[in-house]
């Protein structure tokens, strides 16, 4: 079964964001726990973790079908030493705000080397990053996104994020967010039969999907190899109708969270719908 739905707000608090996420016809949903774009945000109150679960429960959210998004600033592979340590408690913050509203599996970006550090070295900065924080806190899985190689991110090939699972002590605690966008941004075609077999094989051989933890649904503005982040509504970008049909039919997606983040949330309630559609009812037999 597909587990669509999108990055809801948590504007007027964290404990509405089920019900945010309820209206819009999600069957999975992405949070921020804390601000993304401050080092520091006020804790969650017992009082408003309690409500997030109570009404978890009211509208039938699961953790595995959860995906928290964790701040814009962290940057496990930073060769700055104070920026590192920085995000390094950020990063153990982030965790732990999961494990107070019950939650078990944090979504991030891997990290950057600022053109100040070879990549190897930034890459195995980043599994000593997450070790120091797995350490450190329980039951929380920590889920690698992909990026799509803008700048001097790191994490836009398969081999890359290879490397740092390769490196994490506990095995059971990581995982892997392929986002659609960022995919095709760092050259992995979809957009035929042949290609999306050929981008798939690939990500089981190299990773392997008992990693795959969750994926982010996104059309793209930019070209195969471009290395730019452009997220686009479904069916507005290049990736094509029959992409979006192909993903929605492929049972290696099943009983993970596939969550919108595209541009325009208005129209999430129809993408959700939409996406929907596109899933193929089998015959009896």
């Amino acid at each position: 079964m597909k587990y669509i739905g999108a990055h809801v707000s948590a504007e007027k608090g964290v404990g509405n964001i089920p019900i945010n996420a309820h209206l819009i016809g999600a069957k999975s949903f992405a949070l921020f726990t804390r601000n993304p774009s401050r080092w520091t945000s006020k804790a969650i109150t017992d009082d408003d973790a309690a409500k997030f679960k109570d009404n978890c429960v009211k509208y039938g959210y699961t953790p595995d079908v959860i995906l928290p998004h964790d701040s814009f600033l962290i940057n496990l592979g930073s060769p700055d030493p104070e920026k590192l340590k920085k995000s390094r408690e950020a990063f153990l913050d982030e965790l732990q705000r999961c494990e107070q509203l019950g939650l078990t599996m944090l979504n991030f970006h891997p990290g950057s080397h600022m053109r100040e550090i070879e990549t190897d070295a930034c890459l195995d900065l980043i599994a000593e990053s997450i070790n120091d924080a797995l350490s450190k806190s329980v039951g929380v899985k920590a889920v690698i996104e992909n990026t799509a190689g803008q700048g001097s991110n790191l994490g836009f090939t398969f081999e890359q994020i290879a490397h740092i699972i390769d490196k994490v002590e506990d095995k059971s605690r990581v995982g892997v967010c392929i986002d659609t966008c960022h995919a095709h941004a760092a050259g992995y075609d979809m957009t035929s039969p042949e290609a999306y077999d050929a981008t798939w094989n690939e990500f089981e051989r190299i990773i392997g999907f008992k990693y795959l933890s969750g994926m982010h649904l996104n059309d793209t503005l930019k070209a195969l190899g471009s290395k730019v982040d452009r997220h686009a509504s479904i069916a507005k970008g290049v990736l094509g109708k029959d992409f979006w049909v192909r993903l929605m039919n492929d049972p290696r997606m099943d009983n993970i969270p596939m969550i919108l983040e595209t541009p325009d949330e208005v129209r999430w309630d129809y993408e959700i719908k939409w996406l929907y559609s596109l899933v193929k009812k089998k015959k009896k037999m």
